[in-house]
């Protein structure tokens, strides 16, 4: 990937709220735990990472703040920002970004024909951004354009056979990949983690399900 490409995806990533870099802001501002009943709860959970460091300062400097939801979302933006930055993930390795990823394996298990606004839809990314994304996809050759014949101020997006090749021989080995990421958790620990994150999801996409990225 070329340096403006990478710069141009990390100007994609802030328009989506997706940029890393607000991880460690999330961490700080929204990784605290409540200074009462919580604080005993939350050594034992989550002694030892980065947010638990940030917890106790704010019962430090503001024991009067009741940030115990913090704790969530600020973990969850610090395991974002790590997976966005694993340089060894294979799709990194054959110089993909994740939100371009996403829109391929989007089109491979779609397995038809989709419009910019179907994919953005189901990439939960704004249309500026899917529309700097296949362009980049295009020049690399992964996905095709062609104009709808129902109506030709709408473009169709495919993948190209060496797209449908490349994501083939990807998906593997980047499902792999993620395996050994959760290695260090029991398979109740996954399943756990995964109905809980599931409940969030539903939670979030109920409330904010207008919003894109």
């Amino acid at each position: 990937m070329t340096a403006d490409t990478d710069r141009e995806e990390h100007h994609v990533a802030a328009e989506d709220g997706r940029d890393a870099g607000d991880a460690r802001h999330g961490a700080g501002e929204g990784a605290g735990d409540g200074a009462r009943d919580g604080a005993g709860a939350e050594a034992g959970a989550g002694a030892g990472d980065i947010v638990a460091r940030v917890l106790a300062q704010w019962r430090r400097v503001r024991p009067d703040f009741d940030t115990a939801p913090m704790a969530v979302v600020g973990r969850l933006n610090r395991c974002v920002a790590l997976l966005q930055q694993a340089e060894e993930a294979p799709l990194v390795r054959e110089g993909l970004t994740r939100p371009e990823f996403d829109v391929l394996v989007t089109l491979r298990r779609e397995d038809r024909e989709m419009t910019p606004g179907q994919i953005a839809r189901e990439t939960f990314a704004s249309g500026a951004a899917v529309t700097k994304r296949l362009r980049l996809l295009e020049e690399r050759g992964l996905v095709a354009r062609r104009t709808s014949a129902r109506d030709r101020r709408v473009s169709e997006l495919s993948l190209t056979a060496g797209g449908r090749e490349l994501i083939d021989r990807l998906l593997p080995a980047q499902l792999a990949y993620e395996a050994e990421l959760l290695s260090g958790l029991t398979d109740a620990q996954r399943s756990e983690l995964s109905a809980i994150l599931s409940e969030l999801l539903v939670l979030l996409e109920g409330r904010l399900g207008g919003l894109r990225g």
